[in-house]
């Protein structure tokens, strides 16, 4: 049986903290304005960010969380998704996983459901 490390949720804006651990922007977009260096990350997991039409659908809009969450996680059995999501879980199994995303609102976002599919 593994043993499971941290998942946490950040923003991109925020700065990088020693204990972050590995660094994954897991947005399909790189966040606006943010220089590669200044973003610390160790790895951009752009295959595993939700369809283009969820993103549109959703728009971040708090009262559909819940719809997206679980059309979010249907969208995770896409092979593609899932070869990505088992990448994350063994970086999690090892060490800390910080899951790196641009929005303002991370606690209603992809990067808050895959802390949930992963812990």
């Amino acid at each position: 049986m593994s043993t499971h490390h941290e998942v946490r949720v950040r923003r991109a804006y925020e700065e990088p903290e020693d204990t972050d651990g590995v660094r994954v922007l897991v947005d399909r977009l790189w966040p606006r304005g943010l220089a590669k260096e200044k973003a610390a990350l160790d790895e951009w997991c752009k295959q595993i960010a939700p369809s283009s039409d969820l993103r549109t659908w959703y728009r971040h809009d708090p009262d559909r969380f819940g719809e997206f969450e679980r059309r979010y996680r249907e969208e995770l059995a896409d092979p593609e998704r899932t070869e990505a999501l088992e990448h994350l879980r063994e970086i999690a199994s090892t060490r800390t996983l910080t899951l790196i995303t641009a929005t303002r609102h991370p606690e209603i976002s992809e990067a808050e459901v895959l802390a949930r599919v992963l812990s």
